[in-house]
């Protein structure tokens, strides 16, 4: 019973808004009208700029490592072990990005839940999340495509549990495989974007673009 209060918990914080609040607080509009239609850091980045990008990004990621840690309202002597630890987390974080996802505060149209996944995962296994986050600011500084580089870190994210890291735990692992097919499957139509040259790119990097421009031209 405790365990599913919290998770109910987790959902509850997931669904927290952050880009509409932010677009209804501070531009008066509401970010699911605009750009891709989505209540996440990608379309805030597109709509209205890196910094309010970066500031949804942040939030939605913190979402995520704050109900992810929500067992530590538990009694001690009521975690059992370890696997049963890591097995209440991956609930508590799910339950958070299936908020994010489907937020009561927001008529169930929220985001795809990239950044609150990524909060789960750090507050689980550091060091893998540190290699995603490698791998999303590789793909970001060499494509500028925030859709494919949050695709390719959530593929690395199953590559480094099954291959690399080899963790035992084998809920973790089933969730890295899921974690990689819901990232590309909620990605269809960026993924389409993409292969018909129209999606956005993020205005990162434009003094380097400039300097490539230039070269060109010279």
């Amino acid at each position: 019973m405790n365990e599913l209060l919290l998770i109910a918990l987790a959902y509850l914080i997931g669904s927290v808004p952050t880009s509409v609040w932010v677009s209804r607080r501070f531009f008066g509009i509401d970010i699911r009208d605009y750009g891709s239609g989505n209540a996440g850091a990608t379309n805030t980045y597109r709509v209205l700029g890196a910094k309010w990008g970066t500031f949804v990004m942040i939030i939605d990621m913190i979402k995520g490592v704050i109900a992810t840690s929500l067992y530590v309202v538990l009694p001690q002597h009521l975690i059992q072990n370890d696997l049963y630890l890591t097995n209440l987390m991956i609930g508590l974080g799910l339950g958070a990005v299936l908020g994010h996802i489907f937020p009561i505060w927001a008529g169930f149209r929220g985001g795809k839940g990239v950044a609150t996944m990524f909060g789960m995962i750090l507050a689980i296994q550091p060091l893998v999340a540190v290699c995603c986050v490698g791998v999303f600011l590789l793909v970001l500084y060499l494509t500028r495509f925030v859709s494919l580089s949050s695709m390719l870190a959530g593929v690395s994210f199953a590559v480094f549990i099954l291959f690399i890291f080899n963790d035992d735990v084998t809920l973790y692992r089933v969730f890295s495989v899921g974690v990689a097919l819901m990232i590309i499957l909620t990605h269809q139509k960026n993924i389409n974007r993409i292969l018909n040259g129209t999606e956005s790119k993020v205005p990162i990097f434009k003094y380097r673009d400039r300097r490539r421009q230039r070269r060109k031209n010279n």
